[in-house]
């Protein structure tokens, strides 16, 4: 083996997604596996994917529960997936399959956001990435937007936010946007966090390693404060923990911050007991992961 070879191969950083090298180059440890929008003929779900921005690209699945009435309109989601910032995909069969099943339970449209991953788009790019998502599902409110399934079908007066992991952190992000910044049109009724990630953990450094401007492990994004947390202005958000979650600790911590923040609206928790991270997307059939579907969807029929 010659030295350069060797020098190629010596490692710089490891964290639990990636591997950086000392000559640049970059692992991710986890491959993306795609899959092409479907319709469920069984439960009436149509899916199907549009463009939200070309530059930087940002894209996003839809999916339209069965529809009776032409006028019909249902609450909307807007989801947004885990995978550390650097691989999985709103397209991929494990996000379709959950937002499938839980569209069907909900009676509800999800909007579920593609946003650039790490290294191609560094952070805070997929943040940057879900606040452009979140102002073109926003552009739908007059009934005038791109998209005519939103136009025809999407009632603002029931609008949802949530994700898993990564996606929960970016969901909360936003949520204290709309607290400061406002989102006209549309009335913010709840936030749905599945097994989140913030700070306080091994992963901080990973986190800081892809987002080179961060302001350090209180960076707000990794670690809201609770001025942060007290301009959340939806109603009521729901926490999903698992006991074998690495992450269980750090969600936690958020949790007991959100409460103690001056939040005005009702927190819930569920922990499901004996199982880890994502473990809804691995094992579907679980009867623990069908449960989190149902308590999902009953969550964004209350309102």
């Amino acid at each position: 083996m010659g030295s350069n070879e060797v020098a190629s191969n010596e490692v710089d950083r490891k964290f639990r997604f990636l591997t950086a090298y000392k000559d640049g180059r970059v692992e991710i440890h986890y491959s993306t596996q795609k899959t092409p929008p479907s319709n469920d003929p069984n439960t009436g779900v149509q899916s199907k994917d549009v463009t939200i921005s070309t530059e930087p690209p940002v894209s996003a699945r839809i999916y339209l529960p069965k529809i009776i009435d032409p006028n019909q309109k249902v609450p909307v989601l807007y989801y947004i997936h885990g995978g550390g910032f650097c691989f999985e995909s709103a397209f991929s069969p494990l996000f379709h399959s959950h937002l499938m099943a839980l569209v069907a339970e909900a009676n509800v449209i999800a909007v579920s956001l593609e946003y650039g991953l790490w290294p191609e788009r560094p952070l805070p790019g997929s943040y940057v990435d879900a606040w452009a998502g979140l102002q073109w599902i926003a552009s739908h409110v007059k009934g005038n937007g791109p998209e005519p399934w939103l136009n025809d079908h999407a009632d603002f007066s029931r609008f949802f936010m949530g994700g898993d992991s990564g996606g929960a952190n970016m969901s909360n992000f936003l949520a204290v946007q709309i607290g400061s910044y406002g989102l006209p049109g549309v009335r913010f009724i709840g936030m749905i966090m599945v097994h989140p990630f913030f700070g306080g953990m091994e992963d901080d450094e990973m986190w800081m390693f892809m987002y080179p401007t961060n302001c350090g492990k209180q960076d707000p994004k990794l670690k809201p404060p609770p001025e942060d947390l007290a301009k959340l202005t939806c109603e009521k958000v729901l926490l999903f923990f698992a006991e074998k979650d690495h992450l269980r600790e750090v969600g936690g911590i958020f949790s007991d911050d959100l409460k103690k923040s001056g939040y005005k609206g009702a927190v819930e928790v569920v922990e499901h007991d004996g199982v880890a991270h994502e473990f809804h997307l691995f094992d579907p059939a679980h009867d623990k992961s069908i449960s989190l579907v149902k308590k999902f969807a009953s969550f964004l029929n209350e309102v």
